[in-house]
């Protein structure tokens, strides 16, 4: 296993966009670390550079403690499978696997038993004399990871190798890549613009922004602290609620025509914030409520399977809050919305930057 550290890595194409902008990471041994940002971000550039793919124009990579910035592509120990999964079409899937070995003269033999153990364990038993072209997608992606592994690169990049999938084979294939990373103990880079697939897979997770990072941590530090506004619209499969509202005494904040408990920490009273909370983390009840609460009018309620996305007028804003389906509100309906101190944020209103900062809530 081999760790990576990127020191001050920059990356700029001969246009002067800096696609990657002076950052600073480490992926530790073993890892299963997301990149993680909206298409352009320079994830795939990052991805790129560690690989020796794009020259690095500052800052260094280390890779075991190795510095690996000036390195060819092959020298680096790494192995890479990318988006397309770049399988020869005219090699049958033994050929394909066993590729990066026949490039290093390994005896014939041995590549043929590496080929029958590595197809064993992503079972691809009995495709091996097939060519690419009459597999399906989840297979040829199985192919991709099979050559990767049978490289015995120290470090595996993997640059959205599920996007070519269907949700269903998606689905699987991600159940599947995350048993096998851990099986085989590998330390791990994954690209995805998916935070759906970063949040299920990842043992760490860095948003990417412009060629800087936004925020770095687990899935649940992210998922349920976002350090800034770009992270809380970026994470989540249904959008943050991110509302106008000011800091108010008796540590609440005011807000659509209401109040919510909220951690103000240094903040004065009066002060202007961007509120933010997740829709999972509300509560909508019918009827009266004891503390701070916001009063609205059901507008209106999408199915999202064995919950709703409850949308909520509350003094001229909207809010959504999730329910369990059988509790789906009529729409016109009066409700309360509710949250626990812990699960309301404030942002700067200025800057976006996350204020009062305090540990990740439990559970």
């Amino acid at each position: 296993m081999a760790g990576i550290d990127i020191e001050g890595l920059a990356t700029v194409y001969p246009n002067g966009v800096r696609a990657v902008d002076g950052l600073d990471l480490t992926v530790a041994h073993g890892e299963f670390f997301a990149l993680l940002g909206p298409s352009g971000c320079g994830k795939t550039t990052l991805l790129r550079t560690i690989a020796g793919l794009e020259p690095a124009s500052e800052g260094t990579v280390r890779i075991d403690s190795a510095d690996v910035t000036r390195l060819e592509p092959g020298k680096r120990g790494v192995a890479m499978v990318f988006q397309d999964y770049a399988l020869f079409p005219h090699m049958t899937v033994s050929e394909n696997i066993t590729y990066p070995l026949k490039v290093r003269r390994v005896a014939p033999a041995t590549r043929t038993a590496v080929a029958e153990r590595t197809s064993g364990e992503l079972s691809l038993q009995g495709l091996l004399e097939r060519r690419p072209g009459q597999l399906s997608g989840g297979q040829q992606q199985r192919v991709a990871l099979a050559r990767a592994i049978a490289s015995k690169g120290k470090v595996l990049l993997l640059d959205e190798p599920l996007s070519n999938l269907d949700a269903r084979l998606r689905l699987e294939a991600r159940t599947f890549l995350k048993k096998l990373q851990k099986d085989l103990g590998i330390t791990t880079v994954f690209v995805t613009h998916d935070q759906a697939e970063a949040l299920a897979l990842a043992d760490r997770i860095a948003v990417m922004q412009s060629g800087k990072l936004r925020q770095l941590g687990s899935p649940r530090e992210v998922f349920a602290r976002p350090a800034n506004t770009f992270v809380a619209n970026f994470i989540g499969s249904t959008p943050m609620n991110l509302l106008t509202g000011s800091v108010a005494s008796g540590g609440s904040v005011s807000i659509a025509g209401g109040s919510l408990p909220a951690a103000t920490g240094s903040v004065p009273v009066g002060a202007e914030v961007t509120v933010g909370v997740r829709p999972e983390y509300l509560t909508l009840s019918i009827g009266d409520v004891s503390g701070p609460s916001i009063r609205g009018s059901v507008v209106v309620a999408e199915n999202l399977g064995t919950q709703s996305l409850v949308s909520v007028e509350c003094d001229g804003t909207l809010i959504g809050v999730t329910v369990p389906e059988e509790d789906e509100p009529d729409p016109g309906a009066t409700v309360v919305l509710t949250a626990s101190e812990s699960r309301v944020l404030l942002y700067d209103k200025e800057s976006g930057e996350l204020l009062a900062r305090q540990p990740a809530p439990v559970g």
